[in-house]
């Protein structure tokens, strides 16, 4: 599906490229380029641009440029979210995506790719999964790994892997269990001379900070659940009993995640 990817920062340099099967020329950005000259800011990007023989989707993250090549037809949304995926590792794995961090963590971030995509499919994407089989980078690690030539790979297949919970890992112990919500909301309103309400809307989303041991099953529900319109749920949730039950029932990652909606 996706065959290779570029991230091009904001001056138009191509500074990585990775490819998950034959190596597609860089050439292949000239009609990324072309597009780009023709808006005025980088939010205007077409996310999809169609080639003779790829298809470009694109998404514009800590001002850096994620492009995907595709050589069939795809599902544009499908490629976008994992573009955001990636993006969101590397934000979890290093604190922040620039050129620079991506730069100091070339090697990690070649073996996070090689395992999120197998052949151009999405594999391993969740964050619990990726920190077994990739050891996040830190001082001693670095020293170590450059003293014995070993790298940030495990040797075991996460316990996550293949079970149908793979957003949590097996064997999470907490010896104080504790869980955070945070529900944030963004009023953009349109209001006229006379203090009437011309149009209003309101985005929000529900942050979630779940250190609980074992496997927990949660239940959430809201006062008035039906005012919630246009929902976008972390693949936890439960979604036919949202539907008939406005509930949230979830077995949640562990850490942090959100859920979205207006």
């Amino acid at each position: 599906m996706i065959h290779s990817l570029f991230i091009i920062n904001g001056s138009g340099d191509v500074f990585m490229e990775k490819h998950w099967k034959s190596v597609i020329s860089r050439s292949v950005c000239d009609y990324f380029f072309e597009e780009q000259k023709k808006v005025n800011s980088p939010i205007d990007m077409p996310p999809v641009i169609g080639t003779p023989h790829h298809y470009l989707i694109t998404v514009y993250r800590c001002n850096l440029y994620f492009v995907a090549v595709c050589t069939t037809e795809v599902a544009p949304l499908f490629v976008i979210e994992f573009l955001h995926r990636v993006v969101d590792t590397f934000v979890d794995y290093f604190g922040e995506c620039t050129e620079s961090i991506i730069k100091e963590h070339f090697v990690i971030i070649y073996e996070l790719l090689d395992e999120m995509l197998d052949n151009g499919f999405p594999l391993a994407t969740e964050s619990n999964i990726l920190k077994e089989l990739i050891k996040p980078p830190n001082i001693l690690r670095t020293i170590a790994n450059t003293v014995t030539g070993k790298s940030n790979v495990s040797c075991t297949l996460p316990s996550g892997q293949l079970s149908n919970i793979p957003w949590r890992r097996s064997g999470v112990k907490y010896a104080n269990n504790e869980a955070y919500f945070d529900v944030v909301e963004e009023v953009d309103a349109i209001i006229d001379r006379s203090g009437a309400t011309v149009f209003a809307e309101i985005l929000g989303y529900v942050d979630c900070c779940i250190k609980l041991s074992g496997m927990p099953d949660l239940s959430m529900t809201f006062v008035n659940p039906r005012i919630l319109d246009d929902v976008s749920f972390h693949p936890c949730i439960r979604f036919k009993r949202w539907e008939s039950e406005k509930v949230l029932s979830f077995i949640p990652p562990d850490a942090f995640h959100s859920e979205k909606g207006d």
